[in-house]
């Protein structure tokens, strides 16, 4: 096969049919969508046994759970899947929608519009579900989507990509709008960050390799989504409690994704009561902890937290622990190792949450709640294509609008510059 010219022809057909795409009314997109939804439901049998097969090529492999998590898919994993389409047909459509106008002195009307960003790349990993999430929000913003999935996964979202593609082209969606790309040479990702001119924009997601190869090799402008060492600080004044909820749910409620937290911060002041308790709540739900020389003198029972432990995103049931000072060292630890993603403090004090939540650099700071929030659907965007964690362009969970970009429409009546 030759892969260049593979990805050059399905990046030529996706530029044919953006250009219709973007034409294309509302009405006529989300009725798209909700055949897509319907699709999903009623072939639900096709996906399974397409993911039972890669789940059997993963455990051959021996890997380990919280991987195994990302690539299941189950009756219900696929009912959320057509509802996250059905909320995005839900949403209101960002495209032609005006966000400024004025009319200048010489007479001229200015108005600025929402429009599709064009043809999007999308490269990732393990989750399949992916493939559902970023071919809806690309279709209702009008752009066409190439979607390159991980090999791992790469039955299921053959059988996923099928079902949308044919569902959404029988009700109206131009040939090409939407393409999987169905092997799974590494070629393809080269060609794909290559194709300036055919691609407006790729967006990676998965682990740091996958984004970090896609970012310092790619020629088409990139939209970098984030791995996620994300923080929770126990403040001095914490409802005891509630910080023990917090931080259950964030590291165990799912914790093989970006938005779970890798790192607890303890403050000093509450420490001694705080910690044990904390080891009894994570130990029950099999967590090893990894702490510091201070949150060790206190519960030795932790393992010994090293460097490299306070900035890597664990992906499974490890938590690092640290006991720090005041909030000024908490805001210094987590600006100096997150990447950017979730960070929250869990404080009676408005004046240390506002502090917080003011100088914490991150895509979302909470204040009381899980890190495990930090998400499209749970931000009421339906689903998301991603959660950047750069600041150009978009930040956060990326919705429907973080797809489009603008254009000026400008009216005049024989207006010249002199």
């Amino acid at each position: 096969m030759d892969i260049q010219a593979e990805m050059k022809q399905k990046a030529e057909a996706a530029k044919r049919a953006a250009a219709r795409l973007a034409l294309l009314s509302t009405d006529v997109k989300n009725k798209a969508l909700l055949a897509m939804a319907d699709a999903l439901e009623k072939r639900s049998e096709v996906i399974l046994q397409a993911n039972e097969l890669d789940l059997e090529d993963a455990r051959q492999k021996k890997v380990k759970r919280s991987y195994l998590d990302r690539l299941l898919l189950d009756e219900g994993r696929i009912a959320s899947m057509a509802e996250g389409l059905r909320q995005t047909a839900a949403l209101p459509d960002p495209v032609a929608t005006g966000d400024y106008s004025t009319v200048r002195p010489n007479g001229l009307e200015i108005r600025r519009v929402r429009v599709p960003l064009g043809v999007i790349g999308i490269i990732y990993e393990a989750r399949p579900n992916v493939t559902a999430d970023a071919a809806a929000l690309c279709l209702k913003a009008g752009n066409a989507v190439i979607l390159r999935g991980g090999s791992e996964a790469i039955r299921s979202n053959i059988a996923i990509s099928s079902l949308l593609a044919k569902a959404a082209y029988k009700a109206g969606i131009p040939e090409g709008a939407i393409q999987f790309v169905d092997f799974t040479d590494r070629e393809a990702v080269d060609a794909m960050m290559h194709m300036r001119g055919y691609l407006d924009v790729i967006i990676p997601r998965g682990g740091a390799g996958l984004i970090k190869h896609v970012t310092e090799n790619s020629s088409v402008p990139v939209i970098e989504t984030g791995t996620g060492v994300c923080h929770t600080f126990v403040d001095a004044s914490a409802d005891q409690d509630m910080a023990i909820k917090i931080a259950v749910n964030a590291k165990v409620s799912r914790c093989s994704v970006c938005n779970a937290m890798e790192t607890l911060l303890v403050h000093q002041a509450i420490a001694a009561e705080f910690l044990p308790k904390l080891v009894a709540a994570m130990t029950e739900k099999h967590v090893v902890l990894r702490g510091c020389e201070r949150a060790r003198a206190i519960c030795p029972e932790m393992e010994e937290a090293t460097e490299e432990d306070w900035s890597t995103e664990y992906g499974d049931l490890i938590l690092s622990v640290r006991v720090v000072d005041d909030l000024t060292m908490a805001i210094e630890h987590i600006n100096r190792y997150n990447t950017g993603h979730s960070e929250t403090i869990v404080t009676k004090d408005i004046l240390s949450a506002h502090r917080f939540q003011r100088e914490v650099d991150a895509a979302a700071v909470y204040v009381n709640a899980s890190t495990r929030f930090t998400d499209g659907f749970e931000f009421g965007f339906g689903a998301e294509i991603g959660i950047s964690t750069q600041k150009l362009h978009a930040r956060g969970p990326m919705g429907l609008m973080a797809l489009t970009s603008t254009k000026y429409l400008i009216y005049g009546e024989g207006q010249i510059r002199e």
